[in-house]
């Protein structure tokens, strides 16, 4: 039983230490995304973390601000989007999944 239970632990640091060392990864991961063909820009890290967004000022419409809103809120999404495809890249064991 002892070997049985040694093999586990040690198994189990691995996979410890291949999660942090993905989520080392991920932190410094960087994703771009835009919609409308560039109008609007955003890039965010692997946390999820909005690091910057650039609006070109051709669609600032100050009678339109909910396009400009929905424009911003397709880029993150988009971006979301290639951040989960890009997370989906890396490989952990059958079962286990990364935990963001």
């Amino acid at each position: 039983m002892g070997s049985g239970f040694s093999k586990m632990k040690k198994q189990a640091r691995m996979l410890e230490e291949q999660v942090e060392k993905m989520k080392m990864q991920m932190q410094s991961t960087e994703i771009t995304a835009s919609s409308a063909g560039g109008l609007v820009t955003v890039v965010i890290n692997g946390e999820k973390e909005l690091k910057k967004i650039t609006i070109n000022p051709e669609c600032v419409d100050k009678n339109d601000l909910e396009g400009l809103q929905d424009l911003i809120r397709s880029a993150m999404e988009a971006a979301y989007a290639k951040l989960e495809q890009e997370a989906g890249a890396m490989s952990l064991p059958s079962g286990f999944s990364l935990p963001f």
